[in-house]
């Protein structure tokens, strides 16, 4: 497999981890600002390859009362801001091809949302970019049905297509993650993320949002990596317990480095099992 490129960081080809965190949504401008320039600093320490991430918009929360972030305008402004004050790639999630002209000006890659994975104008016009696209496995689809939604976004030419694990679902508000989906995905020829936060989410598990358990979300981290992913996604927020979207499964900033210092240890030994 050939890595993709994301600005300068590749991701995929035996390369070294990508860690694509953030918190779930912009909650205001200062604040995610000061979460990127945090996290940057960690991952400049560990000498870890990042990928900022954060929603201008929530479309698929539980209820209509959830905050869904400052929209699409404000939200591209603050992107970019931390793109260009901070030095750090950009990616978002978009949910209407009409977002998509918008956002590919600003965002170094392109994220389309679990629960929209399959719908084919989405994928076509945020691939028709030529950005790297981030495609999320929905709950509903098992890992080999990843290749229809990777053919659709090649059909545009476009082969800068990641894939990204998240658990699917098991009963009633709860997710099972199977790592045997990372080879099985990266037979697709798509490098594979593991969306760490999101695969302990427990949808829909506090009645009017989602519930998780954020407890295990570096240990899923961790068996991802020795199972062969070429990235994590983490949600990572100051105050998990007071976030205004995906708290409860999201890692504390001041847990981050250490998280992230045991990734690392895990991903150079499986590198050098494999080499």
């Amino acid at each position: 497999m050939e890595p993709i490129y994301i600005d300068r960081i590749a991701i995929g080809g035996g390369r070294p981890f990508v860690l694509v965190a953030g918190p779930c949504v912009i909650e205001d401008p200062d604040s995610v600002f000061d979460i990127a320039r945090s996290i940057k600093a960690v991952t400049d320490k560990l000498d870890i390859p990042f990928v900022f991430k954060a929603s201008y918009d929530k479309a698929n929360r539980t209820s209509i009362r959830s905050f869904r972030g400052p929209g699409l305008e404000k939200g591209l402004e603050v992107l970019g801001r931390i793109k260009s004050k901070l030095g750090i790639p950009v990616i978002s999630d978009i949910h209407l091809p009409s977002e998509v002209g918008a956002a590919a000006e600003v965002l170094d890659a392109i994220q389309i949302p679990a629960f929209l994975c399959r719908q084919t104008d989405l994928i076509v016009a945020a691939a028709g970019t030529q950005k790297p696209l981030n495609i999320k496995k929905g709950q509903f689809l098992a890992p080999w049905d990843m290749i229809n939604v990777a053919e659709k976004a090649r059909e545009t030419g476009n082969n800068r297509i990641m894939l990204t694990e998240r658990g699917v679902s098991f009963g009633y508000n709860n997710l099972v993650a199977d790592m045997r989906s990372i080879p099985i995905m990266q037979d697709t020829g798509c490098p594979v993320i593991f969306d760490a936060t999101h695969s302990v989410q427990l949808p829909g598990g506090a009645g009017g949002a989602s519930a998780g358990q954020s407890k295990y979300a570096p240990v899923l981290a961790r068996a991802a990596l020795a199972a062969g992913a070429d990235g994590i996604f983490m949600e990572i927020h100051p105050d998990p317990e007071h976030a205004l979207s995906d708290g409860p499964n999201s890692v504390s900033l001041n847990a981050a480095e250490n998280v992230l210092a045991g990734l690392k240890a895990i991903d150079k030994a499986r590198t050098q099992v494999e080499s």
